[in-house]
């Protein structure tokens, strides 16, 4: 049975975003990258949270802990885009794309539109 993803508050997911981004911090790190961090205690309690989710780990720092994402990057993002597409398109990877590409704030390259159509390319045939 596969494992299910656990839901993150906004909060928990902030400071999710702050560990991808830094690899790892201490509270006081994560409580600087944050936009109105809540108190120190809170900060700690968040990430006590995360590690009861498996979301983070911790390490003795001299006489910090140092918090890290749990799951790799590339595995985070993968289960978010998921999460993404199924949850406001329907499960549709062309919805999805589409709507990425209608940004008005999106300007490609044609280097970057080759290489999306050579990605397209390669998934159709691979049958995805």
């Amino acid at each position: 049975m596969a494992k299910t993803r656990p839901t993150l508050s906004r909060r928990e997911r902030e400071v999710m975003d702050i560990l991808y981004r830094l690899g790892e911090a201490t509270v006081a790190e994560v409580m600087e990258a944050m936009t109105s961090p809540p108190t120190y205690s809170a900060v700690r309690s968040v990430l006590r949270i995360l590690s009861e989710k498996d979301q983070v780990t911790h390490r003795e720092g001299g006489p910090r802990y140092v918090y890290a994402p749990a799951v790799e990057r590339e595995r985070a993002r993968r289960a978010a885009l998921d999460h993404l597409v199924e949850t406001f398109f329907d499960g549709s990877a062309e919805q999805a794309l589409t709507a990425l590409l209608r940004r008005s704030d999106l300007e490609l390259s044609r280097e970057q539109v080759r290489r999306l159509a050579e990605q397209i390319e390669r998934a159709r045939k691979e049958g995805r």
